[in-house]
């Protein structure tokens, strides 16, 4: 060995050393997820899962949204779900379920990039689907990049450079050790995870432990995936919170109350993850909303509409209000509810009505929220106004109402803008 050779390896050791000392004694935190993150809101690209028409007021109050899911996942649907969230003006990350879903236009939007690592799942879910996406990312993802940008580099030097574009890509990623509890959840099933698999909260601290010091893992995620965890859960992120010094610990799964967000909260999760129901909000959005238009009519007066929602809403009893309510900071889910229901019918009906005589959308202003809503009637705040009207000029930046000529893919949502 050379004089050279031990000096590196000398200088690596002390780079380890340094790394595990702030992450263990110094008081440092040098974990890349936001510490004060409590809520992520998760968006699911899947074509079936919908968004509320009015979805940047509902996501302002959530602390970051992650974009993932476990079916049907596609490069189109993940990037169309990035440019829809580009308006929200909220801290995005990505949780690809397969490597191809990790484009340049998905790079370049998410503030993160999560890799998941099933901690209980088969050896594919932990091992051979990073492999995967560690031979897409050196050998397509990464050199179309390069020569895209540089495309004056011989490859004496392109590939080389590809090789370390590669090993930078995996370090600044975010790696997401996953302990699957449901094993009748697709997530389950992609992992390969079944009844025999589920651990104890004795096993889930030691995993849990093993994917902090050993796999540097920088998020250990609980997750019930559809279905809440109550007492068992309770239990394993007591015993995991406990064991884990710099990862931080997130709970998914079944959240749709205060009482049920506070208890993981309660029990040592730093996060909670909410998917299913922001998803149900636009169920729930659509059916109202259609309903209106057969009971108001597209040309009702800001003031019949507030009347109608009062009314004909139980706002109370609303997937509007379930997902607010999980949110910490959310005093009065009701209260918002009750806004964004009505913001959401009015703005609907008002584009509806603007549809059906295009020749009256002459330019983007003539979209603007305030004219739209109503500024009292629909009860937001001038800061609801401005990212609405913000989020309006996007989604028809060409001044045209209508899905087709739409700035931001409208097949999201799950209410049509367009006459039937």
């Amino acid at each position: 060995m050379t004089t050279f050779d031990g000096v590196a390896r000398g200088l690596g050791r002390l780079g380890r050393g340094v790394s595990v000392a702030a992450r263990t004694v110094l008081p440092l935190d040098t974990n890349p997820v936001p510490a004060e993150w409590s809520h992520v809101t998760k968006v699911d690209p899947e074509d079936e899962k919908k968004l509320p028409l009015l979805y940047p007021l509902y996501l302002r109050h959530t602390d970051a949204v992650s974009v993932g899911g476990s079916a049907h996942v596609t490069p189109r649907n993940t990037e169309e779900t990035f440019d829809l969230l580009a308006p929200a003006s909220i801290p995005v990350f990505h949780e690809p379920s397969g490597p191809r879903q990790v484009t340049r236009q998905a790079r370049e939007r998410a503030d993160l990039l999560a890799v998941p690592e099933v901690l209980n799942g088969d050896v594919e879910s932990l091992v051979g689907d990073l492999g995967e996406a560690t031979e897409y990312a050196r050998e397509e993802l990464v050199p179309d990049l390069l020569a895209d940008e540089l495309p004056w580099l011989p490859d004496a030097i392109a590939d080389p450079l590809a090789s370390v574009a590669t090993s930078w890509l995996l370090a600044e990623a975010v790696f997401e050790a996953y302990v699957v509890q449901n094993p009748d959840s697709a997530a389950a099933r992609e992992a390969g995870v079944s009844a025999d698999d589920l651990l104890s909260p004795r096993e889930a601290k030691q995993r849990a432990m093993a994917a902090e010091r050993h796999l540097g893992s920088e998020l250990v995620y609980l997750e019930y995936s559809g279905t809440y965890g109550g007492d068992e859960a309770a239990e394993i992120l007591d015993r995991v919170s406990d064991a884990l010094s710099w990862s931080r610990l997130w709970y998914g799964g079944g959240l749709d109350s205060r009482e049920h967000a506070a208890r993981m909260l309660d029990a040592g999760a730093d996060a909670v993850v909410v998917g299913d129901a922001f998803h149900r909000v636009a169920d729930e959005e659509s059916e109202v909303c259609e309903r209106a238009e057969r009971e108001l009519g597209t040309g009702a007066e800001a003031a019949a509409v507030d009347a109608w929602v009062r009314e004909h809403v139980s706002v109370a009893d609303s997937n509007a209000a379930a997902y607010l309510a999980t949110i910490p900071s959310v005093s009065d889910p009701e209260r918002f509810a009750q806004r964004y229901l009505t913001a959401a019918v009015r703005t609907w009906l008002g584009l509806r009505d603007r549809v059906a005589d295009e020749r009256s959308v002459t330019a983007a202003s003539s979209l603007d929220a305030e004219r739209l809503l109503g500024r009292t009637v629909a009860g937001l705040s001038e800061a609801d106004l401005a990212l609405v009207d913000c989020y309006l000029h996007a989604l028809f930046a060409d001044g045209r109402a209508s899905g087709r000529s739409a700035a931001l893919p409208t097949n999201h949502f799950a209410v049509s803008l367009s006459p039937e």
